[in-house]
C-alpha cells in the first residue's frame, strides 16, 4: 500500500475510534426494550448484503437502519448499532478473511460518518432555520452518504493511484437514490413510532427487504455490464497484440522489444501525470506504432546498412499508413495521434508533419525516445547493440533536440529500475510460421512469370579489358583462379583490405574464397541467407554500401578494425549463388562509383561462380599467371 494511502487510512482509524469511545463512555438510552429489538433487526438486516462490482467489498441494507436510528435513538445507541452491524456484515459468510486493520478502518469510518450526520441532523443552527423535516432527512442522508463512501473511495484511489472523484463517481454515487429512500423511510418511521407506537412502526421492516432485492437486480445488471465490458477489452487487447505479432514479422523484432517499449512509455507516462484515455492510448501505441511498416517493402525494413534517400523516403510513409490502419479501428482512446506523430522531433524537423515542441502529442513524444532508447540498446540488422547507460548518453544529448526534455528527464533516472521491470515480465515464445515450406500447389492459376533475359551491367572503362577476358578464363581456370586475378586488379580500382566470396549453400553463405587481412576471421564464417550483410544482399538480390560488417559477426569489428562493407550479389542464370564483399578498415571508405565498378565485376564473376558450382568447385590447378609482355592491360596465362 503506498504511504498516502497508509497515512490515511490511520488517521481515519485514530479519529473514528477516539470519537467512538469517548461517545460510548457516555452511554444514554430512553427506551431499552425497543433498542434492544431494533439492534437485534438492524444486526440481521447487515446479513443481507451484496458484492460491490469491481472493488473488495460488500454492501448491505444496514444503512436503512442507521438512518432510522440518526432520528430516532441517541447518538451512543446508534454507534453501537452501526459498529455492530459493520461487523456482522464483515464476518458473515465472507469469502476473504478480514485483515485487523482493514476492521478497524471501516469501524472508525462508519463511526466518523454517524457522528457527523448526527450532529448535523441535530444542530441547534439548523433547526432554528424554517426548514421542514422532509429536507432535514435529506440533508442527513447527503451528509451520511457522502462521508461514508468517502473515505471508503479515498482509499482505492490512493491505494490504485485513480482519480478519487472517478472512483467515487464509478462504485458509489449510483447508491444515493437509496440513502434519500432510506431517509424518508426513517421519516415515516419516527412519525408512526410517535402516533401509533415504536411496535407498530416496525411495519416499515418490508421495505428494507425490497430495497435489498432492487440492490441485487441493480449490481446485476451493473456486473452483467461490466463481465461485457471486460470480455470487449480483452479482445480488444488480444487484436492489439495480433497486430503486434504481424509487425514483429514484418519488422523482424521480438516480442520482448515491443514489452520493453511497452513497460518504459507506460511507466514514463503515468509520471507524467497522463490520465486514463492518454496511457490506454499510450499502451496500444507502444505496440502498434511500426504498423505501417506493412506497407514499406520487406527488403528496405531489413537492410542491413543505411538507406539510400530513395528508401528513407519509402520508409517515411509508415507513421501515415500505421495512422491510416489504426483510424479504421476506432479505437476508444486517441491512437492514431501518438502513431502518427511518433517520428516528430522536439525542435520540428522530424517527419511526417514537422510538428514541434508540445505540437506533438504527449504520448508520442514519450514513445519516440523510449523507442529511441530501446532501438539503440538492442541488436539491429544494421548494428550491433549499445550497452544501455551508452546509449542513454546519445538519447541525453538529443534532450531539447529529438525529444522532450521532460521525457528525457525522466527516463535517465528510471532507466535503470525500468529495465529491471521489463525484464521481471515473462518472456512470451510466440512466432508466425514465416520459413516453414508448402509442398501443396503445383502452379499459380495464372501460371509462372517468364523471365526475361538480363543483360550484364555495362562496363566501365577501367575494367573494360578484364571483362572481356573473363569469358576466355573460364574455360581454362577454376573460379578461385579467377578471383585471384581479379583481385589483384581490382584493388588498384576499389581499395579494400578484405575481399570475400560467399557461396551460398542452402540457407547458409559460406565464404569460398578469403584474401586481404584478417582472412582468419572470415574462413569460418557461416552466415544465414537473409541475416547480416551478405545474407540480406544474397536474399534481396541487392548491393548494400558502407554497411556495418559488426552484424556479419562482432569480431570483424573489435578484432579485425573493419569499418565499411561493399557488398554485391552474384546472380547466377536464375538465382543468386554468392556475393561479393569488401571490407575496409575507414568508416564510409566505399563510394558509389565504386559500387558501379563492383556491380559490373560482379556480374561478369557469377556466371564463373556458376559455372564452378556445376562442377562443385573443383579444386584450382597450378598456374603460373604474369602480364603478357604486349600490353599491360592484358593477362597471359600459363597452364
Amino acid at each position: 500500500m503506498p504511504t498516502k494511502a497508509k497515512i490515511f487510512v490511520a488517521l481515519v482509524i485514530t479519529g473514528g475510534w477516539l470519537a467512538l469511545v469517548q461517545s460510548l463512555l457516555h452511554w444514554q438510552s430512553h427506551e431499552p426494550v425497543s433498542f434492544i429489538i431494533y439492534l437485534l433487526i438492524t444486526v440481521f438486516a447487515s446479513g443481507l448484503k451484496l458484492q460491490l462490482p469491481g472493488v473488495t467489498g460488500t454492501m448491505s441494507v444496514c444503512f436503512f437502519f442507521i438512518l432510522i436510528g440518526l432520528v430516532s435513538l441517541s447518538l451512543p445507541e446508534v454507534l453501537l448499532t452501526g459498529c455492530s452491524a459493520v461487523l456482522v456484515q464483515y464476518a458473515w459468510h465472507s469469502t476473504k478473511k478480514l485483515r485487523a486493520v482493514q476492521l478497524l478502518f471501516n469501524l472508525g469510518s462508519v463511526s466518523l460518518a454517524i457522528i457527523t450526520s448526527y450532529e448535523v441532523f441535530h444542530a441547534p443552527l439548523l433547526r432554528s432555520l424554517p426548514i421542514e423535516l422532509a429536507v432535514l432527512l435529506a440533508i442527513m442522508a447527503t451528509t451520511y452518504f457522502i462521508t461514508n463512501t468517502f473515505s471508503v473511495a479515498a482509499v482505492i484511489a490512493l491505494t490504485e493511484s485513480k482519480s478519487l472523484p472517478k472512483v467515487w463517481r464509478e462504485y458509489y454515487l449510483w447508491s444515493f437514490p437509496y440513502y434519500l429512500l432510506g431517509a424518508a423511510t426513517a421519516g415515516l418511521f419516527e412519525i408512526a413510532k410517535h402516533r401509533l407506537g415504536w411496535q407498530t412502526s416496525m411495519l416499515i421492516l418490508p421495505v428494507s427487504y425490497l430495497v435489498y432485492r432492487s440492490y441485487g437486480l441493480h449490481l446485476g445488471r451493473l456486473d452483467d455490464a461490466k463481465k461485457h465490458a471486460e470480455e470487449t477489452a480483452a479482445l480488444h487487447l488480444r487484436t492489439i497484440e495480433s497486430l503486434a505479432v504481424a509487425i514483429e514479422a514484418k519488422d523482424h523484432t521480438t516480442h520482448d522489444h515491443l514489452q520493453r517499449v511497452k513497460v518504459y512509455a507506460m511507466e514514463i507516462g503515468k509520471e507524467l501525470r497522463l490520465n486514463e484515455s492518454e496511457l490506454d492510448a499510450l499502451r496500444a501505441a507502444s505496440l502498434l506504432h511500426d504498423i505501417g511498416k506493412i506497407a514499406v517493402p520487406e527488403y528496405i525494413i531489413s537492410k542491413p546498412g543505411k538507406l539510400t534517400p530513395e528508401e528513407f523516403e519509402k520508409m517515411k510513409v509508415h507513421p501515415i499508413v500505421g495512422a491510416e490502419i489504426l483510424e479504421r479501428a476506432k479505437f476508444p482512446y486517441p491512437v492514431v495521434p501518438i502513431v502518427r506523430s511518433h517520428h516528430e522531433k522536439w525542435d520540428g524537423s522530424g517527419y511526417p508533419s514537422g510538428l514541434k515542441g508540445e505540437q506533438i502529442p504527449i504520448g508520442a513524444r514519450i514513445l519516440s525516445a523510449v523507442d529511441c532508447l530501446d532501438a539503440l540498446a538492442s541488436d539491429r540488422q544494421y548494428r550491433r547493440a549499445m550497452p544501455l547507460p551508452m546509449a542513454m548518453e546519445i538519447v541525453s544529448r538529443e534532450a531539447g533536440r529529438s525529444f522532450d526534455p521532460r521525457v528525457v528527464e525522466v527516463l535517465e533516472r528510471r532507466y535503470v529500475e525500468l529495465e529491471k521491470m521489463a525484464r521481471a515480465l515473462p518472456v512470451e515464445t510466440f512466432s508466425l510460421s514465416t520459413d516453414i515450406k508448402v509442398e501443396r500447389g503445383a502452379a499459380p492459376d495464372a501460371g509462372f512469370e517468364q523471365a526475361a533475359s538480363v543483360g550484364a551491367a555495362p562496363p566501365r572503362a577501367e575494367l573494360g579489358s578484364l571483362l572481356e577476358t573473363l569469358p576466355s578464363l573460364r574455360s581454362v581456370l577454376s573460379f578461385k583462379e579467377i578471383v585471384l586475378i581479379l583481385g589483384s586488379r581490382l584493388e588498384e580500382l576499389v581499395p579494400f583490405d578484405s575481399l570475400v566470396v560467399y557461396v551460398r549453400r542452402e540457407t547458409q553463405m559460406v565464404p569460398e574464397y578469403v584474401s586481404g587481412a584478417n582472412s582468419h576471421l572470415f574462413e569460418s564464417l557461416k552466415i544465414p541467407v537473409g541475416s547480416g550483410i551478405s545474407g540480406w544482399v544474397a536474399e534481396n538480390n541487392r548491393p548494400i554500401v558502407n554497411g556495418n560488417p559488426s552484424v556479419e559477426h562482432e569480431d570483424l569489428t573489435t578484432s579485425g578494425g573493419l569499418r565499411s562493407t561493399l557488398a554485391v550479389p552474384l546472380k547466377g542464370s536464375r538465382d543468386v549463388v554468392g556475393v561479393l564483399s569488401l571490407y575496409r578498415s575507414e568508416p564510409d571508405a566505399f563510394t558509389s562509383n565504386q559500387l558501379r565498378i563492383l556491380a559490373a565485376l560482379g556480374s561478369e564473376l557469377a556466371k564463373s561462380l556458376e559455372s564452378g558450382l556445376s562442377h562443385n568447385l573443383t579444386p584450382a590447378r597450378r598456374v603460373r599467371i604474369r602480364p603478357a609482355a604486349d600490353s599491360e592491360n592484358k593477362l597471359a596465362v600459363f597452364v
